[in-house]
């Protein structure tokens, strides 16, 4: 590999610094940082142009794969976005302000509330989609094929790690 980045600057630096330590880690790590900036920065751009943010397109985008009923409770949705109640609850109203969720009741729980898409929240969530998967492609479009499943590959082995789900 003849291109350089600043990592690998910051790693020389460090070698000759301190020429005792195994710099892989942080070469890595900084590259995952730097990486997820740039990848959160294309997903806000993109999802602002629907007037949302990244926490409201998840919420709307796990409604609309959770079939066949298209409804959770919010216990499901924090389950699934793994963030506080405080959190879906303040997402929630966000997109209930904005008409494309709406709170309903249960009609096999009276104590339990269901987050539903409404139709103007459907409709946005699969107009957008197409987009959505375009700009990750266009995210992503410097990797082969090959390099994409191995690098998800990879990242997955770390998260199974994380999570404790590598077992």
């Amino acid at each position: 590999m003849s291109e350089r980045d600043a990592l690998d600057v910051i790693t020389d630096q460090w070698a000759g610094e301190r020429p005792d330590l195994d710099l892989v880690p942080i070469a890595l790590i900084g590259r995952l940082k730097r990486v997820h900036q740039h990848v959160d920065q294309g997903m806000r751009d993109h999802f602002a142009q629907y007037g949302l943010d990244v926490s409201e397109f998840d919420v709307l985008a796990t409604l609309r794969r959770s079939a066949p009923s298209y409804q959770l409770t919010a216990g499901a949705l924090l389950q699934s976005a793994m963030v506080t109640s405080g959190a879906i609850t303040n997402r929630v109203d966000r997109l209930v302000a904005k008409g494309l969720v709406e709170r309903r009741p249960s009609p096999t729980d009276r104590r339990a509330v269901l987050i539903g898409l409404t139709p103007a929240g459907w409709e946005l969530i699969d107009s957008m989609l197409t987009g959505h998967v375009a700009n990750e492609e266009r995210l992503i479009g410097a990797l082969t094929g090959e390099e994409r499943a191995q690098l998800s590959a990879l990242l997955g082995k770390l998260l199974r790690t994380y999570e404790g789900t590598d077992r």
